[in-house]
């Protein structure tokens, strides 16, 4: 935890517990810091930022202290983390795309707030929201028509009759589905659903549904905590229990990139004695771990199992083939 959101911390503790104060034992657990470091983030308050932060002899505890004619002591300007820009900027984003309707009394006031809270930012003058890039990469956009439908069936727990087209199998089939919660994934929106023409939990995507209507019957209810067995726990969007871990070891160079990532909640990883790292990695469905792994080329080896590491090696010498059928036939024009 750096300086920066330590000091965030201190003052909402501060901020929830203005008459009594907190103590220091209080700010060392909130802060997740030894003593001398929450004195230090105390100093800095005081110094840098002219926080009114004093120590009340009779409560023998930390807290503001009330300014005559003047409210609560805030910090400067608007404080964000990376989570909560992001949240902003998203929110400031999906609401501009939103056209005016029924919902612009509602939608109006709130885009205008968004934007005033990031003007708000330390630094002032140009809003912060034209200076910060999101970058949405492979964004499939669904029907408004059928995302509404799949919207309005999970919220009042109904059936829906789809007609679905899989892009692996480039074929139609027509299902009756339970859905259970949209997803919002790599800028794309899905649908975890039981499906009752295979009878189990399935995802589909909101851009492969051709068809849909709500039905009246009432959607079954599966169990949150076989929902969270079901898909937390795997890779990826692909649903079920992790049968196999994958061990993957990527090159020295590679490795300062890799070490930071998170590409499952319960991966392991370590350094090697020679400076490559390797990351231990659950799955169950290997169609989106394998793409993972090949975007890293040569800079990453499939150790095991054997099945996923064969996998990886068949498509590396396609793509192999694929250029020197390529380099042929430029030679031959």
């Amino acid at each position: 935890m750096d300086r920066f959101e330590r000091i965030v911390r201190l003052h909402r503790l501060l901020a929830a517990n203005r008459r009594y104060g907190v103590t220091l034992a209080q700010i060392m657990e909130r802060l997740e810091c030894s003593r001398a470091t929450a004195r230090r983030v105390i100093a800095h308050m005081r110094l840098y930022l002219g926080a009114p932060l004093i120590w009340d002899p009779k409560l023998r505890r930390y807290r503001y202290a009330e300014r005559e004619g003047e409210g609560p002591w805030e910090l400067p300007g608007l404080w964000l983390g990376a989570d909560e820009l992001h949240a902003l900027l998203a929110a400031e984003r999906l609401l501009e795309q939103v056209e005016p309707g029924l919902l612009e009394p509602e939608l109006g006031p709130l885009r205008r707030r968004i934007r005033e809270l990031l003007r708000r930012v330390p630094g002032g003058g140009e809003a912060l929201a034209g200076r910060v890039r999101l970058a949405p990469i492979g964004r499939r956009q669904p029907s408004p028509e059928a995302f509404r439908t799949v919207a309005d069936a999970l919220a009042r727990r109904r059936r829906l009759r789809i007609l679905y087209h899989g892009r692996a199998s480039d074929e139609e089939t027509e299902r009756t589905v339970s859905p259970q919660r949209l997803v919002h994934y790599r800028d794309n929106w899905y649908l975890d659903a039981w499906c009752h023409l295979r009878r189990g939990l399935r995802t589909f995507a909101l851009d492969r549904i051709r068809r849909v209507r709500v039905l009246e019957e009432a959607a079954k209810a599966v169990p949150e905590a076989r929902l969270e067995r079901y898909y937390a726990r795997s890779y990826g969007i692909f649903g079920g229990e992790p049968r196999h871990e994958a061990v993957l070891v990527f090159t020295a160079e590679r490795a300062r990139w890799v070490a930071e990532e998170r590409w499952h909640p319960e991966q392991r990883g370590r350094t090697l004695d020679d400076g490559r790292y390797e990351l231990r990695i659950p799955y169950g469905d290997p169609r989106e771990l394998v793409m993972d792994i090949l975007k890293y080329g040569p800079d990453v080896e499939v150790v095991a199992p054997a099945a996923l590491r064969r996998q990886v090696a068949e498509r590396l010498r396609s793509a192999l083939a694929a250029y020197a059928g390529a380099d042929e036939r430029g030679r031959r024009r």
